[in-house]
């Protein structure tokens, strides 16, 4: 069996937290969709709420400290991420934009990316459309075509699959990016020394 590493991203400010859920689920039929493929997943969870305090001092300082470095080599490294936000005022969070500000501009460049949000009601899926995705999709991440958006009334038990569209959802997506995952050769891990020129580099190829 070959092996992928996901990084789920969870905004979600509360705990627990419906954000949190969703990510949880979409991780799961990830791994489930990768297990059918022969491939193991090795699954990464970061709660921004947990790194809030750093991803503010880095976006005055420039410098990433403690956990928060961790975090950035995790995303920088991984096969596939998932990230999930609430929605605030019809967008994503400060918090889930601070984070991705900080991150290096070609650090998702080919990555695949799951994207899903929560709300209190409906009203705020298309958010996933006209922020989310348009948002990973200038830092040129390859985007599963299905995005999952959880609201409230989702959550409640009953009713099937036929009246709540939400658990088949969240297993087409995890599907997709599974495939997409898959279809890619592993990440090689990042070394301590990759960032750093060559002497030939240093000497403008002289």
């Amino acid at each position: 069996m070959s092996n992928r590493s996901i990084v789920v991203i969870s905004a979600g400010l509360s705990q627990p937290s419906s954000t949190r859920l969703l990510a949880d689920r979409l991780a799961d039929a990830t791994v489930t969709e990768l297990a059918a493929r022969g491939i193991t997943a090795n699954v990464e969870y970061v709660e921004l709420r947990d790194v809030a305090h750093e991803v503010v001092n880095m976006t005055l300082s420039g410098f990433a400290s403690g956990p928060l470095k961790e975090v950035i080599e995790k995303v920088t490294a991984a096969d596939g991420v998932i990230a999930v936000t609430p929605i605030f005022s019809a967008s994503y969070s400060g918090l889930f934009k601070s984070f991705v500000d900080i991150l290096d501009k070609d650090a998702l460049v080919g990555r695949p990316v799951l994207v899903g949000a929560t709300g209190g009601t409906g009203r705020h899926s298309l958010a996933l459309e006209y922020a989310l995705r348009p948002l990973f999709a200038y830092l040129r991440a390859d985007v599963a075509g299905t995005a999952v958006f959880a609201a409230t009334d989702d959550w409640a038990d009953g009713g099937g699959d036929d009246v709540n569209p939400l658990p088949n959802r969240i297993r087409r997506a995890g599907r997709e990016l599974a495939e997409m995952v898959a279809d890619r050769e592993p990440s090689a891990p990042v070394g301590l020394y990759d960032a750093v020129p060559s002497f030939e580099q240093l000497l403008g190829g002289a």
